[in-house]
């Protein structure tokens, strides 16, 4: 569980810090936003 929300507060950040959206990264990862928003709340790493 712990890792979820590291990994989850790691994306999260990056993301912010490159100013990009989670609608943006998730086009240049090729997952949904949905995908995105679930790692980043450690809902999910898949």
């Amino acid at each position: 569980m712990e890792n979820k929300k590291t990994f989850g507060a790691y994306i999260l950040q990056r993301r912010r810090e490159l100013g990009m959206t989670q609608k943006e990264l998730a086009e240049k990862l090729y997952v949904t936003e949905s995908a995105v928003s679930k790692w980043e709340r450690g809902v999910s790493h898949s």
